[in-house]
């Protein structure tokens, strides 16, 4: 699930300074990848019992601090 985020933080972050259709195209390819990681939440927090919002916070919250830990990588 992380490496699906950190996907789709990647195609948003590709969204600064387009326009037009180069926008478009970009916007759908970050939706897609959203979607990837909506469903990866979904499945596991229905598989584990574990709270959707709090599995899709935690993911996020990983993926966040490893792009700002230089250490990381």
């Amino acid at each position: 699930m992380i490496k699906l985020e950190r996907s789709a933080e990647e195609e948003r972050a590709k969204l600064a300074g387009l326009t037009g259709e180069a926008h478009d195209t970009q916007w759908r390819r970050w939706r897609e990848a959203s979607e990837k990681v909506q469903a990866a939440v979904t499945a596991h927090a229905e598989a584990s019992g574990a709270s959707r919002y709090e599995l899709e916070q935690a993911v996020k919250k990983a993926v966040r601090h490893a792009q700002e830990d230089p250490a990381v990588e």
